[in-house]
């Protein structure tokens, strides 16, 4: 991934955008495919990194490792490891991250009714 130059133009005005934007801000949070998932499955609590990689068999294990990272980095879980052999790595959701859950449900349960809506699929995560 090209790496953008932190003086850019394009750094600046996203910077101002997600001032001023509320759902800018909360987009760069947990925007993308992936992030809203991970989101999803440590609403319930807990997990280790092969729990969350059983969850979710489609996503790769670079796309997995990238958005825990960047999810630890905005402060919306916690990885802690145990100092054991074989490693033991738990994530666990922030207090920020535990508030989203009703961003979470809500998204899901919009995705149920238009779903029923539009087609005739049974949706799973």
């Amino acid at each position: 991934m090209t790496k953008i130059k932190e003086n850019s133009t394009y750094n600046s005005n996203r910077e101002i955008v997600m001032q001023e934007c509320p759902v800018t801000y909360v987009m760069n949070k947990i925007g993308g495919h992936w992030k809203p998932i991970i989101l999803f499955h440590l609403l319930s609590g807990s997990k280790r990194y092969s729990e969350i990689k059983k969850a979710m068999p489609h996503i790769t294990e670079k796309m997995l490792i990238q958005h825990l990272k960047q999810l630890e980095s905005d402060n919306l879980l916690i990885r802690e490891a145990k100092p054991v052999v074989p490693p033991f790595v738990t994530y666990t959701l922030t207090e920020a991250g535990s508030e989203l859950e009703k961003v979470i449900n809500a998204m899901a349960e919009w995705a149920f009714r238009d779903m029923k809506r539009n087609t005739a699929l049974e949706v799973t995560c």
